[in-house]
């Protein structure tokens, strides 16, 4: 297993990709792979220790497509050992009763397969109802609301990746 990070998401109009760029960036191009999870399979987990995993909240709570398509196949992956992060892309305003519900149903089912969560996010600085993302008054992972705050993208992704070299020992 390599100490280099893999990144998986989904993504429906680009936005998710396009964080995973920028989070790619950030720790270097040489450092990330990003994968598609559309054409994933269960065996390219098993390359990394460090793994990031990006995925919106679609419609009300509910996983993007290719996250939904592929989270039976979850069931067969062992994260034992594996740092898992995870970073998602929501409306607060608009769904604030679910805001970034899919990280928080993927991280729920990662970490019954072993995987160890990094990578939690403080919610201030958010106006939403409630989310099926927070563990002990935290986000599992990255918020990000590119509808209503794409100002604050920029930063909270530096800031949460500078959280995460740390926190991944790199």
């Amino acid at each position: 297993m390599s100490k280099n990070i893999g990144l998986f998401y989904g993504t429906q109009t680009g936005r998710t990709e396009s964080i995973a760029e920028m989070i790619r960036d950030e720790f270097g191009d040489d450092v990330v792979t990003l994968h598609d999870i559309s054409q994933a399979e269960t065996t390219d987990f098993d390359d990394y220790e460090c793994i990031i995993i990006g995925c919106p909240t679609w419609n009300i709570g509910e996983l993007q497509s290719d996250w939904e398509g592929f989270f039976p196949d979850l069931d067969e992956i062992n994260f034992n050992g594996k740092a898992v992060a995870y970073f998602g892309a929501g409306d607060q305003a608009g769904y604030a009763d679910n805001f970034q519900d899919a990280i928080g149903i993927l991280e729920e089912k990662i970490s019954q397969q072993g995987g160890k969560t990094v990578g939690y996010w403080s919610t201030e600085g958010y106006d939403f109802n409630e989310s099926k993302a927070i563990r002990n008054g935290k986000f599992c992972g990255l918020a990000i609301d590119d509808d209503n705050q794409s100002d604050l993208t920029d930063g909270r992704v530096k800031a949460w990746v500078a959280q995460l070299k740390k926190e991944f020992g790199l």
